[in-house]
């Protein structure tokens, strides 16, 4: 069979050993042409090699391509069944499938027509890829799965009330004296011990770390993580997560095997006079606790002048809210707390954005101002209504919101992270 030079295509493919399943890439991807189910794979028939994932991705797994003719093409149900990443075809294979070597073009993929094409699609498109300007330099990827580094549990401490079913825990790890710097809003991989049901080795799973660069405890090198254990999955049904049942059940003493650091974005502005707006639900905050704690330390060993810090957090009730109790001791002239639960019984439900609304003179107020940067994390499905909720409040003000959004996108200053 002859295929011919014009049908040779540099495909997109995904390694499956070095990924950590984080959803970056299926978030950032403008056509819908990255799904999952165990491995996150590429459509070849979608796939625009716009490059809009590669920067995002913390692990590097995304940018890999492979020289194929297009007839013979890698499908998604190949690579969802890969455990690595094919060998790449050598001039011999390539010569048996008819491809000749003169002026070999790699012909890109023709787009074929966007998946899905709803809002939370095109929410993507407003979140920063880059950091403030005044970010701390970020290190990445110093340590992998081949590599990783072993900690030890330190500490182990539920932050939901005792007694309810929903249970959260914020674990230490000390590090010992092993180099693993790490900025607010990075993330670590945690490796599990033991394989999965096919016998392979469990994959890394990554979680935001919840302490501050100096880490939980000034002096140490030490990282804090909240992890909120998993029983059930989004629909309802019984399932048992390996990586959050594995941390919940952790003691002190145990070893962990970590890689990372990952991120180089989601990182807090430096600069005096800077605003910070957290947007978060459930375990999403754990960035956000991490950056309050660092302007703490800043607002109380330095001589810093702290611009304005609110927190829009949100849970089904008050007992699921991580660190709730703690939340009411924080001092009002250092952060403007506002609490939304949707499952509270007797209340009508309410939802961060909602908060939003309520507040919209202020957030209208930093939107305009250069000096604010605004961070959502947590379940996706938030996503779609916080970014409405921006946008409605910015032109409820008078400001253009393509304009703006694209300005907070180019400066670093919305980010989105959410799972």
């Amino acid at each position: 069979m002859d295929i011919g030079v014009s049908t040779v295509i540099k495909q997109h493919l995904i390694d499956p050993e070095s990924c950590i399943r984080c959803n970056t890439c299926e978030d950032t991807c403008p056509q819908g042409a990255i799904t999952h189910s165990d491995n996150y794979v590429v459509d070849v028939d979608k796939c625009t090699h716009c490059g809009e994932c590669l920067q995002p991705c913390p692990t590097g797994a995304i940018d890999n391509h492979r020289k194929v003719p297009r007839a013979i093409a890698y499908s998604v149900q190949d690579q969802l069944g890969w455990h690595s990443l094919p060998d790449a075809l050598t001039a011999a294979e390539l010569a048996a499938a008819g491809v000749t070597f003169e002026a070999e073009p790699l012909a890109p993929v023709a787009p074929g027509p966007a998946a899905g094409n709803g809002a939370s699609m095109a929410v993507t498109q407003y979140s920063a890829t880059v950091p403030p300007w005044s970010a701390a330099h970020a290190y990445t990827k110093l340590y992998d799965a081949s590599n990783p580094v072993t900690a030890t549990v330190t500490g182990n401490m539920r932050v939901t009330q005792v007694g309810r079913e929903y249970d959260t825990h914020s674990i230490v790890l000390d590090l010992g004296k092993t180099p693993f710097p790490l900025l607010e809003g990075q993330s670590i991989g945690i490796i599990p011990p033991s394989v999965d049901a096919s016998g392979r080795p469990h994959h890394a799973r990554q979680y935001s770390i919840s302490s501050a660069r100096h880490g939980e405890r000034a002096g140490y090198n030490n990282l804090s993580l909240t992890v909120k254990r998993v029983l059930e999955d989004r629909q309802g049904n019984p399932v048992r997560g390996v990586a959050s049942n594995y941390l919940c059940d952790l003691k002190v003493g145990d070893k962990v095997q970590v890689i990372g650091p990952f991120g180089t974005s989601f990182l807090m502005p430096n600069h005096p006079g800077s605003h910070i707006v957290m947007i978060c639900t459930g375990t999403g905050a754990a960035p956000m606790r991490a950056m309050i704690r660092w302007r703490n330390n800043l607002r109380t060993t330095q001589n810093f002048a702290s611009g304005k810090l609110m927190l829009f957090f949100g849970a089904r009730t008050q007992e699921e809210l991580p660190f709730f109790g703690r939340l009411h001791n924080v001092p009002k002239d250092f952060m403007d707390v506002n609490l939304a639960f949707s499952r509270t019984p007797g209340q009508p439900k309410r939802y961060v954005q909602d908060l939003m609304r309520e507040r919209a003179a202020d957030l209208a107020k930093l939107l305009a101002d250069e000096d604010s940067y605004f961070y959502v994390c947590g379940l996706k499905a938030m996503e779609e209504g916080v970014v409405l909720a921006l946008q409605e409040i910015a032109e409820g003000a008078g400001l253009n919101w393509a304009n703006l959004a694209a300005a907070l996108k180019r400066d670093g200053r919305l980010h989105l992270e959410t799972y």
